[in-house]
């Protein structure tokens, strides 16, 4: 899984136009982040800037921010309505996919180090990155705002994390800095079928973690009940990590209940939907649907996806896009307003269209088109390509019998097992289709290769050189779709035994798919390792796919006798 961040850093300017472009156009220069939002503020004279990457990418980018912030903002003369205590104020780090939050706080820690020791802005840690417990809260790192900072560097108690022992000129005019790591925060609003204010307000306080005032007899209007101290009690609500309140939207003409769920470790999106709507249908209220208010991470609606694929009983090894679409349903994100993937979840906003199109150019023709493109006079796509698509097609084949097992009238208690082998079937059929595109790549690097000049003998030692590395490459490739056509073989062997003996027929077909994919592939290995100057290395690739070769070959026999005695007792 490709390693993402989300970064949020807040700017204490929001009102002059040509600095916030500077910010931006530094946080961006290079092109290996991609910014998501910027929104200024006048009053609060503060600008969030919400970009996304990889992590090493976000945090030279974060940096190159801070530096900007350094250079263009005197917080001296900066007045706004937000608290702040630096040029740049806070810097959060998010994991969204292929990373911890543990792993986000030590990168914010040597980020803020970072800032400290090249830049000289002092830098407090806080949430998953505080180095002591109370700075975990952003408040108390921040307390006092700028103006505090005199004294706060002055008493070691009190002083950042990394800055220096007294008040100096960078400190002054630059503040100090609030660097963490905390978890996504998904904003999300519950249609009710109501238009109380009052009621959404009711429900939304037995959901979140700070709950409700306690009061006297258990009513709602009672005298408030007070503890030794002379507190208020309060009666903790059944979600963790979530901010809730009831509001009226004029604009729908509903009451909503409006929540930030901010550990979605936690309280996944979906168990913060199916609690709302115990709670409401308690107050006699129902959930009409679901509003997420801003980005998601991919995983919040596979998530969801999968877990009333399973309330349902049924098979979770679908495609990707379909998983989506039970989440879109199940929770009626598309109640107010169609839901549209590609401009609400992150890594869909990341990807670069143009770039995947051409990095997928075989897998999205249509079959017909893929199969003019094999027939015509260029040599790509050629075997390696269609060996790869062949063991796709029998992986599908055999995570198809699972899947209708899995549905199949009288073996409703065998779902999950079959589910199972759905999951493992849907992973191999991924794997193979992106090797479609990528044996071809791998035989373009080749052909490019070709094209580099020989006139020198420097040019012929670097154009050997070239030519030996894209061959090797050209020779793994099809070994990868020799080792995943084999992963295939196991799934259609349980399905050929397991599985709906009516589908037999298909994991015969599915195994001949798989061992051809093999076979094929292996013949690429051998056309490649041919060329290769490496020949201890030519020959441990040959024994590998040899080896796999057999092993597959074997692994179709014993399948395609049992779906034989399947279709000879019919």
């Amino acid at each position: 899984m490709k390693r993402i961040i989300e970064c949020v850093p807040n700017f204490s300017e929001g009102r002059d136009q040509v600095i916030i472009g500077k910010i931006a156009s530094a946080i961006t220069r290079g092109g290996k982040v991609k910014m998501l939002n910027i929104d200024p503020g006048e009053a609060t004279n503060r600008t969030v800037y919400t970009f996304v990457g990889e992590p090493e990418e976000v945090c030279e980018a974060a940096f190159r921010g801070a530096e900007a912030a350094r250079d263009l903002i005197d917080m001296r003369q900066h007045r706004g309505a937000h608290p702040r205590s630096g040029a740049l104020d806070v810097l959060p780090l998010i994991p969204v996919a292929g990373i911890t939050l543990a792993e986000c706080a030590k990168l914010a820690r040597k980020l803020a180090e970072r800032i400290y020791k090249e830049l000289g802005i002092a830098c407090y840690c806080y949430e998953a990155a505080a180095f002591k417990p109370e700075r975990k809260n952003l408040a108390v790192c921040r307390a006092g705002e700028y103006e505090a900072l005199p004294e706060k560097i002055a008493d070691p108690a009190r002083r950042p994390d990394f800055g220096p022992d007294t008040y100096n000129e960078t400190i002054a005019k630059s503040g100090a800095s609030n660097v963490g790591a905390r978890n996504f925060l998904i904003a999300v609003n519950f249609n009710l079928n109501t238009t109380s204010t009052r009621r959404a307000m009711a429900v939304a306080f037995d959901v979140r973690e700070k709950g409700r005032k306690a009061r006297e007899g258990g009513s709602l209007t009672g005298k408030v009940l007070k503890d030794a101290n002379g507190k208020d009690v309060w009666i903790p609500g059944t979600l963790k990590g979530c901010k809730a309140i009831g509001w009226y939207i004029d604009e729908y003409g509903i009451a909503q209940v409006s929540m930030n769920i901010t550990d979605i470790d936690a309280t996944p999106l979906h168990k913060a939907f199916e609690e709302v709507c115990r709670a409401a249908g308690e107050r006699g209220l129902r959930v009409t649907g679901t509003e997420i208010v801003g980005l998601v991470p991919k995983k919040a609606l596979i998530d969801a996806g999968k877990y009333f694929l399973e309330k349902q009983q049924r098979s979770t090894g679908i495609s990707e896009e379909e998983i989506l679409k039970i989440a879109v349903k199940s929770m009626g994100l598309d109640d107010l307003k169609p839901f549209d993937a590609k401009e609400k979840v992150i890594e869909y906003l990341m990807a670069d269209e143009a770039e995947a199109a051409k990095r997928e150019r075989l897998v999205r023709m249509t079959l017909k088109g893929f199969a003019d493109e094999t027939a015509s006079e260029s040599p790509a796509p050629g075997g390696g390509s269609i060996s790869a698509y062949m063991g796709a097609l029998g992986a599908a084949l055999g995570t198809m019998v699972a899947n209708l097992s899995a549905h199949k009238r009288g073996w409703d208690e065998r779902w999950k097992e079959f589910s199972g082998w759905a999951d493992k079937g849907r992973e191999i059929v991924d794997e193979l289709i992106a090797l479609v595109d990528e044996d071809t790549a791998s035989f373009d690097r080749i052909m490019d290769v070709f094209k580099m000049p020989k006139g020198t003998p420097e040019e012929k030692a670097a154009r050997a050189e070239a030519l030996e590395k894209a061959t090797l490459y050209a020779s793994q490739v099809p070994l990868r779709t020799m080792k995943a056509s084999l992963k295939a073989m196991p799934v259609i062997k349980a399905m050929a035994e397991l599985g709906n003996p009516a589908s037999a027929s298909d994991a015969g077909v599915g195994a001949l798919a798989a061992n051809a994919a093999v076979r094929g592939a292996q013949l690429n290995v051998r056309i490649n390792t041919a060329s290769l100057a490496d020949r201890e290395m030519a020959a441990q690739l040959n024994d590998e796919a040899d080896a796999i070769a057999a092993e597959a070959l074997a692994l179709e026999k014993d399948i395609l006798e049992t779906v034989n005695k399947h279709i000879d007792n019919e």
